[in-house]
């Protein structure tokens, strides 16, 4: 299960900047409760506060990810991601990535130049600064999720059609593709949900067993928000479940069986 209780959930919402009305708004929050196989293996969560960047208002992401129980003494994970984004255009202005997963570790910070097309890379670990060229409109891991909730085409896909946009991470930048597949209710601790279903393509042996491990479904209503994850690993599988939310800006509807 190396490296990815939090990134596992990031990788599935991540090219136009053209943004439809936002999906989401400060003080939202959302937790995700984690299976390895049959064991109950952790928790990720993901905030949005305000803050200030370069004299401009930005959402402030702030994302978790923990190993619990016997698991945590087999394999302790601990992991913080943030993202400042720009509340108009989506563009990111700074990534942090700060995690220890049993024993590996990484403490990062990214500052983008989007004028430039450049991002600084601190490494505070290894104590290195590079600067990296990136393409128009490039996202980081977590900006992705929210960036891929606002795109003005995520209503009007067509089953198999897709959205590819371009994510810096582990410094280099990868092309991000989420493919639909079409719609389907399922059954949450919250009732039955409506919810568009996504196939994100990863790379294939670096996480996941082959590049169509993933599968995600996300609520089919304005806040478009993960209500579960399901993906084969190198070793084993992980299946993750919205487990409680608040400060939601749309109505979460659930269906009442009849």
């Amino acid at each position: 299960m190396k490296k990815y209780i939090l990134l596992i959930v990031l990788f599935v919402f991540t090219n136009s900047f053209v943004q439809r009305e936002n999906a989401f708004t400060t003080g939202e929050w959302l937790r995700l409760r984690i299976h390895y196989g049959m064991v109950n293996a952790g928790y990720a969560t993901l905030e949005i506060k305000d803050a200030v960047k370069n004299n401009r208002k930005v959402h402030h992401v702030i994302g978790k990810g923990w190993t619990t129980g016997m698991t945590k003494f087999f394999f302790k994970v601990e992991d913080n991601y943030e993202s400042y984004f720009d509340k108009e255009t989506g563009k990111p202005f700074q990534f942090v990535r700060k995690i220890d997963e049993g024993g590996y570790t990484k403490n990062q910070e990214g500052f983008f130049n989007q004028d430039k097309n450049q991002v600084v890379v601190k490494d505070y670990k290894k104590k290195t600064e590079k600067t990296f060229s990136t393409p128009e409109q490039i996202q980081d891991i977590v900006s992705s999720f929210y960036y891929l909730r606002n795109h003005p085409s995520i209503d009007k896909l067509k089953i198999n059609e897709s959205i590819a946009i371009d994510m810096f991470f582990d410094d280099e930048t990868t092309k991000f593709k989420l493919k639909f597949l079409g719609r389907e209710d399922i059954s949450t601790k919250f009732g039955k949900v409506s919810c568009m279903i996504f196939r994100p393509y990863v790379q294939a042996g670096r996480v996941f067993k082959e590049e169509e491990s993933l599968t995600v479904w996300i609520s089919d209503d304005d806040n478009k928000i993960p209500i579960r994850v399901k993906a084969s690993l190198a070793i084993g599988s992980i299946k993750a479940d919205l487990d409680a939310f608040k400060g939601l800006k749309n109505s979460f509807k659930v269906k009442v069986d009849k």
